[in-house]
């Protein structure tokens, strides 16, 4: 279990300020409010800004921090014991405060364009049947990104250096389906930093219960069929030195 310290809960906090931040800014300028969740709005540009700041942050800090940026990520780093219960509950926190920050950044920068739609904050849409779809919806994105992260991060099998790239270009997609459904969030500190912020709450549970669902989910998977034990591998027979073996 690797050791953490001021520099990654530092880089935790300053990487998800800066995840949020654009996330929230590309929200407010490229998603228009409407009678339908996808009026005037552009999410192919949307979810390649946030696949891009994603890949950004990781390159970065992901070598002092491993990259989270996302409590439903450290949670399942911390089930799979690649990090300890307290840096976990340190690192959360920091991806809390910097998601507060990212979101003010936004707020201050853009506050009039940012109130239609408060200021990326998500929220349901009435496309889905209520709260139980969106936490569907969010549960499956955030299961989607953790494997994939499980997979190119902590698997000893995977091509590490693919990585973030993996990373960044499975989010665009994730928020090109999720975007008009619940604002794809997938992460409960971007959901909390801009809820609070935009004071647009969304139903509050499924931006919860639904990725640190998934998380588990993810880590199931993982441990059970990506870096499932198969068989035990058989040894060859050892020779006696001196003795001649005979068969009958």
């Amino acid at each position: 279990m690797q050791e953490r310290g001021l520099s990654a809960y530092l880089a935790e906090l300053i990487g998800t300020l800066l995840l949020v931040f654009f996330i929230t800014s590309v929200v407010t300028l490229f998603v228009s409010t409407g009678s339908q969740a996808q009026f005037g709005s552009d999410f192919a540009v949307v979810g390649l800004v946030q696949g891009l700041a994603l890949f950004g942050v990781i390159v970065i800090f992901g070598a002092v921090s491993g990259g989270h940026f996302n409590p439903a990520v450290t949670l399942a780093a911390a089930l799979i014991k690649r990090i300890s219960p307290l840096d976990a509950v340190i690192f959360m926190l920091a991806q809390l405060s910097g998601a507060v920050l990212g979101a003010l950044l936004t707020k201050g920068l853009l506050l009039d364009e940012g109130r239609a739609t408060h200021y990326g904050a998500g929220s349901i849409s009435g496309l889905l049947n209520g709260n139980v779809g969106g936490a569907v919806v969010e549960g499956i994105g955030a299961f989607t990104l953790i494997l994939v992260i499980l997979a190119v991060v902590f698997s000893e099998k995977s091509l590490k250096d693919w990585g973030p790239l993996a990373i960044g270009t499975t989010f665009v997609f994730l928020v090109m389906v999720g975007g008009p459904l619940t604002g794809a969030c997938y992460n409960p500190a971007r959901w909390f930093g801009a809820a609070l912020v935009g004071d647009e709450w969304g139903g509050v549970w499924p931006y919860l219960v639904g990725p640190l669902v998934g998380s588990v989910l993810a880590v199931l998977v993982f441990a059970f069929i990506l870096e499932g034990s198969g068989p035990a591998p058989t040894e060859p027979p050892q020779r006696v030195k001196g003795k001649a073996s005979t068969t009958s």
